[in-house]
């Protein structure tokens, strides 16, 4: 076999291929030996007949077309083997010279993962900040969990801070008188103080009573999250339903035993700082991986097809919608709120799409360049473990599906490829053993 190749772009690739002897004859056994399993000849188990009798048997154009297929991939997977490929894109394939079984030329266009050239990662040095839990962290948790706690006397007052509301409000732009999209609620429960509405809105319920309308125009912070929101000045339409008083529980022994297995304060705060600590380390390993992959990303150079980022784009939209669509807001709706269009939309991912695809890409060179390989051994463990969580034979089975499979070893690739990374790097502090896998103030509950 002869392979040319002529790079188009950094990531677009032309390759001239010559079938040599060995190609042709095995592409032709390969399709006489498929078309043998549809020719029934007298005297033959169907599939067991001779080649040459097959030959003779089947339609000339068929058996063509057949052996063209199979030669064509033969050498297209040849070639990527030779030079080294790693194609990201359906082949474009044209045909130069066909001679039947004797001779065959093509020439193949397609877009491949262009050259990488790692950063230097065995030099890096990257500090992990130590973790630690304050008093005022565990202060903080009990406050939530008092006020989880408290009891609510409805009042017929006049709302202060620190009650309770219950609203209904609307807005519309305050010069056009245009809805807000987003900007309406009903029966809406609002913590007056809690600081946790937009600013400047929780001081106007100050005064409400049960049954009261008040209208009221707000001015959105300039760094808003929604982007059509910021700087803009919104008139809000606000009905108050109930006024409640809260009264928070007592912080004693009694309140601790109440919240969890705890005999006294002091055991309830032990237990927080602890899981507050397991959680603080998981979160830093996981932002210290992040930043360790994305900093060799960014020394590193890769030439990056289009077709990755365009595809990586594709999932964040994906991600985007189903976020949308547990909020209960539609598409046009969130693009409409960020003033933009679903092309302009795109483009603002796109350079964020190109450091996601450059990571998993330098990601994949490492695993190559450090030569880490994933063995049946370890896939089955996984595989095991990843089981036992269902206990539905048809989860279990879903697992099994190849396409899963391939996943599972991807995953457990780049766990093992991370972890070598990190052995290089620095030394890295691993999570407590007893890692909190819910919220401190929810696990104190009974």
């Amino acid at each position: 076999m002869q392979v040319t190749q002529k790079n188009l772009s950094d990531t677009n690739v032309q390759l001239t291929l010559v079938a040599d002897e060995a190609i042709l004859s095995e592409a032709k056994r390969e399709a006489l030996e498929h078309l043998a399993e549809s020719v029934r000849l007298q005297g033959f188990r169907k599939g067991k007949a001779p080649l040459n009798m097959v030959e003779k048997s089947v339609d000339p154009s068929t058996l063509q077309t057949e052996f063209l297929d199979i030669a064509m991939n033969r050498l297209y997977v040849a070639a990527l083997d030779d030079k080294n490929l790693r194609p990201v894109s359906q082949p474009k394939v044209t045909v130069k010279k066909f001679v039947p079984f004797d001779s065959l030329e093509i020439d193949v266009e397609v877009e491949v993962v262009g050259e990488i050239k790692l950063a230097d990662y065995k030099k890096m040095k990257i500090d992990q900040p130590k973790v630690t839990v304050t008093a005022k962290d565990v202060d903080e948790v009990i406050e939530n969990l008092l006020e989880r706690e408290a009891t609510r006397a409805s009042v017929e007052r006049a709302a202060k801070d620190g009650d309770e509301v219950i609203l209904s409000f609307k807005g519309v732009d305050t010069d056009t008188k245009e809805p807000i999209s987003g900007a309406d609620g009903k029966d809406y429960p609002l913590l007056i103080g809690s600081n946790t509405f937009i600013p400047g809105f929780e001081p106007n319920l100050v005064g409400m009573k049960p049954g009261d309308e008040k209208t009221f125009d707000i001015v959105f912070p300039k760094d808003y999250g929604v982007a059509a929101l910021q700087s803009r000045k919104v008139t809000f339409t606000v009905n108050v339903s109930k006024v409640s008083e809260i009264q928070k529980s007592k912080l004693d022994d009694a309140f601790a035993a109440k919240v969890g297995p705890f005999k006294t304060v002091a055991d309830l705060k032990e237990d927080i700082k602890n899981q507050l600590q397991s959680e603080k380390e998981y979160q830093a390993d996981r932002e210290f991986t992040d930043n360790m992959l994305m900093k060799i990303a960014d020394a590193s150079t890769v030439a990056i097809p289009q077709v990755l980022v365009d595809e990586q784009i594709d999932r964040m939209v994906s991600e985007q919608k189903q976020n949308l669509m547990y909020r209960g807001q539609t598409w046009q709706e969130f693009l409409d709120s960020e003033g933009l269009t679903e092309e302009e939309f795109r483009k603002k991912l796109e350079k964020d799409a190109k450091l996601r695809v450059k990571a998993g890409l330098v990601l994949s060179e490492v695993a190559e360049v450090e030569k880490i390989t994933v063995t049946p051994e370890e896939l089955e463990v996984r595989m095991q473990l990843l089981k036992g969580q269902y206990s539905d034979p048809q989860m279990q089975a879903e697992l099994d599906k190849p396409e899963n499979r391939r996943d599972i070893v991807s995953r457990i690739l780049s766990e093992k490829t991370l972890a070598k990374l990190r052995s290089y790097v620095t030394a890295v502090a691993k999570p407590a053993k007893s890692v909190a896998k819910k919220a401190p103030a929810k696990k104190a509950e009974k």
